[in-house]
């Protein structure tokens, strides 16, 4: 059965134990588990990948049916999810395991999609797109915030921010967390200091680092982290948007199997890539395979979750990962 996004509330009235959510919206996926599930849940959320439960079906059929004395219902939440999964997921379907509610959160799934196509007609499953936000929708959620904390902001100041997201849901709820945090106890804030507290966002060298990255260049990628005295909240938005574009990465590296021509896969590509962009995007896609890019989002995440848990040390655990993955071989 299929939700709108924008009937996206009408989760909480509905009593089913299995969702598949879909689409390059990040942020507003991450914000509606937040909303509509994580509340209930509380601590009982087990997140996964797709890789992981098909490489050890055994241990996550295992996880997911025992229950310790203290826990009522489960939520558990697989990332990056794909045709593949289907099978384990009809699995787990047939043996209605008590409350167990599962979320697959996949990236773009075709209309030939057999995942997408079995929730779809599914009276009792729910299928759920979340497309990319156009920048009134982001306008507004930035015009809502201020509204919100009750601190006055100029229409500059709004469009600053939205650009500084560049377009992103994700970005633009780490933007607010850290405006969010500077605020408190104030009624007022500047165009200067937002200016100062998004600089990130704007600065070049996040992209251009990831991009070095990419491209296997190792010494200028060595130079750019060289060159940067990031924060935490920088290393959290840097490997965002790592994961961002390789997920570009992979979706290039997938239709090309399709089209056997670079230029033409680029042209091609949906949403455009900035002609600026279709160097850099073509060196990339020469440097990684289908198989490679896959794994390199796998790693992604998995770092991100390293960083978070040792904060002290995320400048030195991004700067190594990073610079492996300029000098790494692809198969």
């Amino acid at each position: 059965m299929i939700i709108k996004q924008f009937e996206i509330n009408k989760i909480s009235s509905i009593k089913n134990n299995c969702f598949l959510f879909y689409g390059n919206n990040e942020g507003l996926k991450n914000q509606s588990i937040k909303n509509y599930f994580e509340i209930t849940f509380k601590k009982n959320i087990y997140r996964y990948e797709e890789k992981e439960i098909l490489e050890n079906s055994e241990n996550f059929f295992n996880n997911i049916t025992s229950k310790s004395f203290f826990e009522n219902e489960k939520l558990i939440v697989v990332n990056r999810v794909s045709d593949k999964v289907l099978n384990l997921i009809n699995e787990v379907i047939d043996k209605k395991i008590e409350d167990l509610t599962i979320i697959l959160n996949a990236g773009i799934l075709e209309k030939k999609s057999k995942l997408r196509t079995f929730f779809e007609k599914d009276k009792k499953l729910i299928c759920v797109p979340f497309y990319e936000d156009n920048s009134q929708t982001l306008m507004g959620l930035v015009n809502d915030f201020f509204r919100k904390n009750k601190i006055p902001m100029s229409q500059q100041g709004i469009n600053l921010i939205v650009e500084r997201s560049r377009g992103d849901r994700q970005n633009l709820n780490n933007e607010l967390e850290k405006i969010e945090s500077f605020i408190k106890n104030k009624n007022k804030v500047e165009i200067d200091e937002i200016i100062k507290l998004t600089n990130l966002a704007e600065n070049y060298n996040v992209s251009e680092l990831v991009d070095s990255c990419l491209s296997k260049n190792k010494r200028k990628t060595i130079n750019i982290l060289n060159e940067n005295n990031y924060s935490l909240e920088d290393c959290i938005l840097i490997i965002r948007t790592f994961l961002i574009k390789a997920k570009r990465l992979l979706r290039l590296c997938a239709q090309i199997q399709n089209e056997h021509e670079i230029d033409l896969t680029i042209s091609k590509f949906k949403p455009p890539i900035f002609w600026k962009d279709k160097i850099i995007v073509k060196q990339q896609m020469q440097n990684w395979s289908h198989k490679d890019a896959e794994n390199l989002i796998y790693k992604i995440n998995e770092i991100e979750l390293l960083i978070k848990k040792n904060s002290i040390n995320s400048l030195n655990i991004l700067s190594d990962f990073i610079i492996e993955q300029s000098t790494a071989i692809s198969n």
